[in-house]
């Protein structure tokens, strides 16, 4: 890891999108989060599975991330599905768009992290696997298991 990696610290990862999707390009972004979200992240209440990001009207929104209502908050607490909006420029907001739109893609949260004080949010360019290409990787990944275990059991064997 980078030096720059050592304030980082994990909020929460959607391993079901690296299932779900074939990633080709990430990209880090801020997110525009209220008070309460940011106490209830910090307890490390969030739930990026099934979110996505769309790019309405030229802004990026992260829409279906479940942050958990903040246990102390009032009656000013945030609403737990709300759309998000996420900080990019304007340039990568553009060439998201049209790789969105000529080739297929979507943009999937991967993981939700603190930089220092300022929660980021991973967002992945991505396309959808098949059926047979989950399956696939689950046989590529019992194989290799498969392998490491007869490995290690050889050399306990000596």
């Amino acid at each position: 890891m980078k030096a720059a990696d050592d304030n980082m610290r994990l909020i929460a990862a959607n391993r079901k999108a690296f299932h779900d999707f074939f990633v080709e390009d990430k990209l880090e972004a801020g997110i525009a989060l209220v008070g309460t979200e940011v106490k209830s992240a910090r307890e490390g209440r969030v739930n990026l599975r099934d979110s996505y990001a769309e790019v309405r009207e030229g802004e990026v929104y992260l829409v279906g991330a479940h942050i958990s209502p903040y246990e102390q908050g009032n009656l000013a607490n945030h609403e737990p599905l709300r759309p998000r909006k996420l900080l990019l420029h304007v340039r990568e907001i553009a060439r998201l768009q049209q790789k969105i739109n000529e080739r297929g893609y979507t943009l999937v949260p991967t993981r939700m992290y603190f930089r220092g004080s300022r929660v980021k949010i991973e967002i992945a360019l991505a396309h959808g696997k098949k059926q047979y290409d989950k399956r696939a990787d689950l046989a590529t990944r019992d194989a290799q298991r498969d392998v490491e275990r007869a490995l290690r059991h050889r050399d306990d064997d000596r």
